[in-house]
């Protein structure tokens, strides 16, 4: 099993001031760059130091939040392309539906590739709803705008004998002669976060790995088995490293420990939806059947939160989740290395097995003292062990 450290790189400093929402309407007076610089120092010595620990990196990237302060995913995926050696390097991802120039990505991507000598995985996302307001675009068009920018950025990167011309629905363009070509052949893996059976179902008939986000204990089990259904009508063997899943982990010598730091992370579930009602759900970005099930869901939060529940059912509010709570839900492995590893492997049996683990070994207010201790322990007495599960 691969195991990816995710990190949202949060500007946390803003949190005291704010109440309704920690997106779009924040005014970027709370943000001191002298503060910011510091921060965004210590999130790249934090991913620089999974060189060391044999724990591959993983980056994403929001708009206008202060949940996270990573705006453009490539800028750190091209420092640690220059400063680690051995680790693969994930942007998971790239929101290319809402993004103008899909070559633009093909070029940031292939030059990345090609600094990391072939360690880059990209990943496309079609984005939070919380997205569409500052991209300024359609969520009607969302879908179709994806994957028309998914196809041509990996003609782009795997066109080799001059340019071409690009006559879409939604992307034109003339000449288009990506340099450099990308260092793997025929170009990285391709990676999409998804949250539903469609749009596993969907991955699956291209090929692409997924990445399953916050989906927990109840709902995995059901978008892994639509990927394996689809990848079989589509002939493609559905192996484990097609498949990943993200969980919160805290790990320390002792369960309270490894609790604590869990607990910390956890502000990254408890502020990431709060957000203006306005741009919780813009029209057209889910289907009709899925805003009726948000309707019956009723009252309580934002869409996500109102779907998650612990093992057993019982309902539970993200921006309240204590961790005994989260560990029942799947969402958080935590405490001792036994205590994460029994964890992980019981949610690996559960889902039917997968090959990428994303870590979030950081988030909320957890130091960099512990976060480092947090990462090392699992390096050391978790990691290894994972080569047991499958």
């Amino acid at each position: 099993m691969q195991v990816w450290h995710f990190s949202e790189m949060a500007y946390h400093p803003a949190w005291p001031h704010l109440s309704d929402s920690y997106r779009v309407i924040v005014p970027n007076k709370f943000f001191d760059p002298k503060v910011g610089a510091d921060l965004y120092h210590r999130y790249l010595d934090e991913w620089a130091l999974c060189d060391e620990l044999g724990i591959n990196i993983m980056t994403n990237e929001h708009h206008a939040t202060t949940t996270c302060a990573d705006s453009v995913c490539t800028i750190p995926m091209a420092i640690l392309a220059r400063e680690t050696k051995k680790v693969r390097l994930l942007a998971l991802g790239m929101p290319i539906g809402n993004r103008n120039d899909p070559i633009r990505v093909a070029e940031e991507y292939s030059i990345i590739d090609v600094i990391s000598r072939g360690r880059l995985d990209m990943g496309f996302v079609k984005g939070v709803p919380y997205e569409i307001a500052p991209a300024n675009t359609n969520p009607a068009e969302l879908v179709d705008r994806f994957w028309e920018a998914h196809d041509l950025i990996l003609k782009a990167m795997t066109s080799h004998d001059g340019p071409f011309n690009w006559e879409g629905t939604h992307f034109q363009y003339r000449q288009v002669n990506v340099w450099p070509r990308p260092y793997q052949e025929p170009h990285p893996p391709v990676w999409t976060p998804v949250g539903s059976e469609g749009s596993a179902a969907e991955a699956a008939s291209r090929g692409i790995t997924i990445g399953v986000l916050n989906t927990g204990w109840n709902r995995t089990p059901a978008i892994f088995q639509a990927y394996r259904r689809k990848a079989a009508e589509a002939g493609r063997e559905a192996r484990p490293d097609k498949l990943a899943y993200m969980a919160l982990i805290g790990v320390g010598n002792t369960r309270e420990e490894g609790w604590r730091r869990a607990d910390q992370i956890l502000g990254y579930s408890r502020t990431s939806g709060i957000v203006a009602p306005q741009f919780s759900n813009p029209p057209g970005y889910q289907s009709a059947a899925a805003n009726a099930n948000v309707l019956k869901a009723g009252p309580g939060g934002p869409i996500r939160a109102n779907r998650l529940t612990t093992r057993d059912g019982k309902p539970i509010n993200a921006r309240t989740l204590g961790v005994e709570d989260a560990i029942e839900a799947g969402l958080v492995f935590a405490g001792t290395p036994d205590d994460v590893f029994e964890q992980t492997r019981d949610f690996y049996n559960h889902v039917g097995g997968f090959g990428h683990l994303l870590m979030m070994g950081q988030g909320g207010l957890i130091s960099h003292d512990d976060t480092v201790a947090n990462l090392t322990l699992f390096s050391k007495e978790v990691l290894p062990r994972l080569s047991e599960l499958g």
